[in-house]
């Protein structure tokens, strides 16, 4: 009986590594058709008079790491016209000093802080977008989060797609710069090789994206107005990938724009590290079930691994796990390297075991329950929406940070 179950195992492990191939298959092909394609919509040369003033918001909550770069970031864009607009909820926010010394260093930029004092739902972030958007001179907006750092075309980038009025929303592509610890860069990691190598398998097998990331949303005044606006998605954990999905709704497109921007990480301990996954992988399910199921299908060396060890060193098993080792390093590698230009993924290819274990671990815990953490307070989620289980421990929920790494 027990070497009945142990040979099924094996079979249906093998089988499932076997479609993981076919996975990574999918995300090396959707990876050259990205690069085909100039790695975005919008990357070509545009007249200055095709690009319309912009309106950034950024909501804020404590600091980051290198947070006064990224903020300084913003500020050498090569856009003829835009305004900076920060808003924090806590007068005694000690990101708000860092957006003071923006100010004195760059006069010529119109920089504003606002104290969003209202609550208007769960999610502070957005909450406070909701009140920072009225005080915002221009109708084209980009958001991003406070972690973001970007070069100097960024704007150019993502807003000169908006110019046809087919596309609602530009979001981006990002890589995750790792503080020394090892769960900041198993995070790293995760951003490189297995999300971004997602959302481009999503934007092949979808024929384009229906969704935002934190990095970036760059969208029109009006279309967002037409999904309810930021008071809508106040309550959702995931509102980057609400307010994307909502603007798709709308019968309009979103792009992914061949700018890559970076996101500083955290020093997470592995404790840190493991939470912060597991309020992705739930948010993840709660937002698209299907997409998370799916995820079976991208933990190819364990699965071959297993098939290996219930099969007892079978020649079959040993020729899975070695194709499988290989072409999930290549897809590391591709989007990793050729795509997000992170120089961190060969420096760390050893920790990818490591991290694909961890990450089939977690995708099954994370299969039940539905309790997350978030800055320090508990919430439960109920279809992408977060309710309260608490009084906080810290401080209040929400930051300004999203779901782009995804779900700070």
């Amino acid at each position: 009986m027990i070497h009945r179950i142990v040979t099924i195992i094996a079979t249906a492990s093998g089988a499932i590594a076997v479609c993981s191939l076919g996975y990574y298959i999918l995300c090396l092909y959707s990876a050259a058709r990205f690069l085909g394609r100039g790695k975005a919509v919008g990357e070509g040369s545009r007249p200055t008079q095709s690009l319309p003033p912009v309106s950034i918001l950024k909501p804020l909550k404590g600091t980051d790491p290198e947070m006064y770069q990224s903020f300084r970031s913003h500020c050498l864009q090569d856009y003829p016209e835009y305004e900076i607009i920060f808003g924090v909820s806590d007068a005694h926010d000690p990101a708000i000093g860092f957006v003071e010394r923006l100010k004195a260093e760059f006069p010529e930029i119109p920089i504003r802080l606002m104290l969003c004092e209202k609550v208007l739902g769960a999610n502070i972030k957005v909450s406070n977008l909701a009140q920072m958007l009225p005080e915002a001179r221009y109708q084209h907006i980009v958001v991003n989060d406070s972690d973001i750092r970007i070069d100097a075309n960024y704007l150019r980038s993502v807003a000169a797609p908006l110019s046809d009025h087919r596309v609602g929303l530009v979001t981006c592509l990002y890589r995750g710069v790792a503080s020394a610890s090892l769960g900041s860069r198993l995070e790293s990691l995760f951003i490189s090789t297995d999300f971004s190598a997602g959302v481009l398998v999503a934007r092949l097998l979808e024929g384009g994206i229906h969704f935002g990331l934190g990095s970036t949303l760059a969208f029109r005044r009006s279309d967002l107005a037409a999904t309810g606006g930021f008071e809508a998605m106040s309550d959702y954990l995931a509102d980057d990938y609400e307010i994307g999905r909502r603007i798709a709704a709308l019968g309009l497109g979103v792009e992914l724009s061949g700018t890559v921007v970076e996101t500083f990480l955290p020093c997470y301990d592995f404790k840190q590290f493991l939470n912060h996954q597991l309020r992705w992988a739930r948010t993840i399910r709660d937002s698209r079930p299907g997409g998370y199921a799916g995820l079976v299908v991208i933990f190819g060396m364990p699965w071959a691994l297993l098939a290996l060890l219930c099969a007892r060193g079978a020649g079959w098993a040993w020729v899975l796990l070695g194709v499988a080792i290989v072409m999930r390093y290549a897809v590391a590698l591709v989007t990793g390297r050729m795509i997000l230009q992170d120089p961190q993924v060969t420096r760390w290819l050893a920790l990818i075991p490591l991290r694909d274990f961890v990450a089939a671990a977690v995708w099954l815990v994370g299969i039940t329950g539905h309790t997350v953490t978030w800055r320090g307070e508990s919430f439960e989620l109920k279809d992408g929406k977060l309710v309260r289980m608490g009084a906080a421990l810290h401080s209040p929920a929400g930051d300004g940070s999203s779901s782009k790494r995804p779900s700070e």
